[in-house]
């Protein structure tokens, strides 16, 4: 892997899944002890709870709860009606 002539470098798609760095999300570097570290920028907490958009707030109440044993069986419109409180 080289970096271009622009300063820019291509995060292979799995080391981006494993640490959660979708598109558009602000990271950081640091130089620590000789390596350069990349990291999310740590969002900012109102009384110890992380402050985030209303749109990745749904996302993370949702991750995960299409696996519920619950949904076994289930159709995909049947699952988004459940999550969205639609009766």
């Amino acid at each position: 892997m080289r970096i271009t002539s622009k300063g820019q470098v291509t995060i292979p798609q799995a080391i981006r899944e494993k640490a959660g760095l979708l598109p558009h999300t602000e990271v950081e570097f640091h130089y620590v002890r000789g390596q350069v570290v990349l990291k999310p920028v740590t969002q900012p907490t109102v009384a110890g709870e992380e402050v985030m958009s209303p749109i990745r707030a749904a996302i993370r109440r949702a991750r995960g709860s299409a696996n519920n044993p619950m949904f076994k069986g289930w159709t995909t419109d049947q699952i988004m009606l459940f999550l969205r409180g639609d009766d």
